[in-house]
């Protein structure tokens, strides 16, 4: 191994790198053996990238002419990533040695493209668009760039220089970035402008636009994607089938197994395949890989499509893995016939024993079962069907290639017995497909054009390709990209299930955990995880990103729907001494400040209101602008002032009221801090009562709770405080007001009745973004009859403000 990692660097990889792809048991003996075919020892930067790349990418029946590509990387023929992939295109089809001419001419051998001519090609591309950048500035660089690349004149062009010129070229046209470019700048030249004139407030709402669902796409390697029928076939009539059925059209398929909920790794899943088929005018199809009956539940296959529909995408079709259920059975009975499938009696240790033991390190041998008759096999499949087999009595497993570097070639389990209800074809079936034997066959069926995955599945994209060549079917590309996580979370299945059955949350859908359902739960927007994971792009290696990155475009996407409300946590009344017991005023206030299509909502204001207690000290201090004894303060709204004079309290000697003087008949200077009230005024409605606030933290101490120096493991990483109950809260009538005006439209209603209701977002002024629960009892009736004491309300936090991240709730 230690000769390997020398040989590796040399190619410009890291020591960590070098090491990794050493210990890789497919990677390292196809790079070993393609630095072998340049035969050569040292290795320029750039050329051993391209070496390495190809590696990752070339296996002996896709680019069986690997050898060649690698002699041409090594010579300088091929010099970047655009000429070896054409080049594994070629021989994909080709023999380059045959026709040196035709392989230079498909991959740009020599071919030069002068810095003029990719000048007026760059030129060109950004004239035929200039409106729209114009209108978008740089939002639209994404699909620009892509443009740009598709570019005939420009496929052999250096893409160092065509990414400098068309920077240079962007810049002349737009100049440089300003606020109109990023929201966060316009919000500071916003508060520094005067006057605040409200057509410019309704501008600065607009700042948030997130990435486009095309800006995916248009770089990296999957803006290098075959087309349709391009991928080659065992057999060329399969294509002829392929181009017949799909009519060139792109289709791709989302394949979750229904055994649990989607999480925000599945946010990005969902996005690449229903993207990619949506960029590219195509199809996207969902299909339940439910071929592990033990696992699935119908709350699941129901959440998975109703979790789809909420980000936004609708499937082509709804299919299921067990629709083919005897199609695949048909062709494992046709696999064991053709000698590439047999029945084996082994345990599991004993094969994890015949694969080299735990670590897959030691000597690998065959079943006693690989070599037996065909017949026999054949009866003994009919068996398993005919339920004569125990449980791990009996797997058809495949006749792969035992010598193979690669686990996913040692002759994987194609069937087992299973005697469990299956939810949609019952006791029909007590042997059930693996997932290795299933996935790639139903892909066939369907005419899959691009089969997109995560990178854990790159291994068994040889799997893949062997099982459609050895039953001679359509063969869909394959194609791997990294995987998401995100920090102060756990998703895995198994754990998050430990952590709902130790109770340390309600349910999967928890808003303090990161699958989908807990997310919508607690009020995220749709659109905000959406916009988090086209931002962070596509590329081939897994991440895992800061949890604040999400809570940002949460706040964004936030901040341009949530009508403003002043809430009050733990609200502490306040008696205005130097007003009638009837005195009343109504303050006009509105939803938005930066969009006056909210429309506006008149409070009324009384002798008693409420404060927040954060709002209040008995004791002054340096650099404290909100209220206390002697001092004044401005309310949210009013255009007057009120000056603490003094407290009562209750018999255990706390502060039962503050008493303050209005100041509406006397001269004082502007407050240096305004805070948010509500009025007592039960006969106008006031306060609205808000029976549960539920204030979400972090689940885990730690950034990532799985890491060994988390002592105990994650269940013992847990917080005390990632959840509390407040009761007593209380909003102003805006929040009643929201309600009725959502319970009036049929879409509220109906959102209602399903208790989908944390469409009703708010931002509580000062305090941070909430959400109703679907723990909130909210009959239709009571609210059209305007009977809040009948209700419920439930409210969770979504996230935090910003400028108040350090604040309590």
């Amino acid at each position: 191994m230690e000769g390997l990692i020398t040989k590796f660097e040399a190619l410009g990889l890291t020591a960590d790198k070098a090491k990794e792809a050493a210990g890789n048991k497919k990677l390292a003996p196809t790079l070993d053996g393609l630095i072998t075919a340049t035969g050569q020892s040292s290795f320029s930067k750039n050329t051993g990238m391209l070496l390495y790349k190809l590696a990752a990418k070339v296996t002996k029946e896709k680019t069986p002419h690997g050898d060649y590509i690698a002699q041409a990387i090594g010579s300088g023929r091929l010099g970047s990533d655009e000429q070896v992939s054409a080049a594994t295109k070629f021989c994909s089809k080709n023999d380059p040695a045959a026709d040196e001419k035709a392989f230079d001419a498909a991959c740009g051998v020599g071919v030069v493209v002068s810095d003029a001519e990719i000048t007026a090609a760059i030129a060109g591309v950004l004239d035929s668009i200039k409106d729209t950048l114009v209108a978008e500035r740089y939002r639209a660089l994404g699909r620009a760039l892509g443009k740009v690349k598709s570019t005939a004149a420009l496929q052999w062009a250096d893409s160092g220089k065509v990414k400098s010129e068309f920077d240079a070229q962007v810049l002349a046209l737009l100049g440089p970035k300003d606020e109109r470019d990023d929201p966060a700048a316009a919000k500071k030249a916003a508060k520094k402008a005067a006057p605040k004139a409200a057509s410019a407030k309704i501008a600065e709402s607009r700042g948030w636009e997130p990435a486009s669902l095309e800006s995916m796409f248009a770089e990296g390697e999957i803006s290098r994607m075959h087309k349709v029928g391009e991928n080659p076939q065992i057999k060329p009539e399969l294509t002829a089938e392929h181009l017949r059925a799909t009519g060139g059209q792109v289709i791709t398929r989302f394949p979750p197994e229904p055994n649990g909920f989607l999480h925000i790794g599945h946010a990005k899943a969902i996005n690449v395949n229903f993207g990619y088929a949506k960029t590219h005018g195509g199809v996207c199809n969902l299909r339940y890989d439910d071929t592990n009956p033990e696992a699935e539940e119908q709350v699941y296959v129901d959440s998975i499509l109703e979790i789809i529909r909420w980000l936004g995408f609708e499937p082509h079709q709804v299919l299921y893995s067990s629709d083919y259920f005897q199609q695949l059975y048909d062709l494992a009975v046709q696999l064991t016939e053709r000698g590439l499938a047999y029945v084996c009696h082994c345990t599991g240790e004993q094969i994890n024993e015949q694969r080299g033991g735990k670590d897959k390190g030691g000597a690998r041998f065959a079943c006693e079962h690989r070599d037996r008759p065909i017949a026999e096999s054949l009866v003994e499949f009919q068996k398993m069907k005919d339920g004569r087999y125990g449980a791990n009595e009996a797997t058809l497993r495949m006749k792969m290639d035992l010598e193979d570097g690669n686990p996913q070639m040692w002759d994987l389990i194609a069937y087992r017995v299973k005697f469990a209800h299956h939810h949609r074809t019952g006791d029909a079936w007590c042997i059930y497909p693996t997932y290795d034997f299933t996935h790639c066959l139903c892909d066939s069926f369907e005419n899959i054009t691009h089969s997109l995955c995560t990178r854990e599945f790159f291994q068994s994209r040889q799997s893949y390709y062997w099982l459609c060549d050895a039953v001679e079917v359509y063969k869909p590309v394959q194609w791997e990209y990294g995987r998401l996580n995100v920090t102060n979370t756990m998703l895995s299945k198994r754990k998050l299930l430990a952590l709902r059955n130790a109770g340390v949350v309600r349910d999967l859908d928890d808003p303090r955990l990161y699958t989908l359902p807990a997310l919508r739960r607690r009020g995220v927007p749709p659109q905000a995880i959406n916009a988090f994971v086209r931002e962070l792009g596509i590329t081939a290696a897994d991440a895992v990103i800061e949890v604040g990155r999400l809570e940002n475009h949460i706040r964004d996407a936030l901040n341009v729907c949530a009508p403003r409300i002043m809430a009050l946590v733990r609200p502490v009344r306040v008696v205005l001494e130097n007003l009638p017991e009837s005195y009343f005023e109504e303050h006009e206030l509105v939803y938005h400040p930066s969009d006056a299509t909210f429309g506006s909502r008149r409070v009324p204001f009384t002798r008693t209101l409420f404060i927040d207690s954060a709002d209040f000290r008995e004791s002054d201090s340096p650099g404290y602008f909100r209220l206390a004894p002697n001092k004044t303060v401005g309310l949210n709204g009013v255009p007057y002032p009120i000056t603490c004079t003094g407290v009562r309290r209750a018999a255990d000697g706390s502060v039962s009221e503050v008493l303050c003087r209005y100041e509406n008949e006397a001269s004082v200077p502007k407050p240096k801090a305004y805070i948010q009230w509500v009025a007592d005024s039960p006969q106008h409605g006031s306060p609205v009562r808000i029976d549960e606030l539920r204030v979400y933290n972090p689940l885990f101490k730690h950034a990532n709770p799985d890491e060994k120096s988390v002592t105990g493991g994650f269940m013992n990483d847990v917080s005390e405080t990632s959840l509390e109950v407040i009761h007593g809260a209380v909003a102003d009538i805006g929040l009643w007001d929201s309600i009725k005006r959502y319970a009036s439209t049929a879409a509220g209603k109906k959102e209602l009745n399903e208790k989908n209701v944390e469409t009703l977002r708010f931002q509580f002024m000062r305090i941070g973004y909430f959400a109703l629960d679907k723990d909130s009892a909210m009959p239709l009736a009571a609210i059209e009859s305007d009977q809040i004491a009948s209700t419920k309300l439930v409210m969770n936090r979504i996230v935090t403000l910003k400028e108040d991240s350090k604040k309590d709730a």
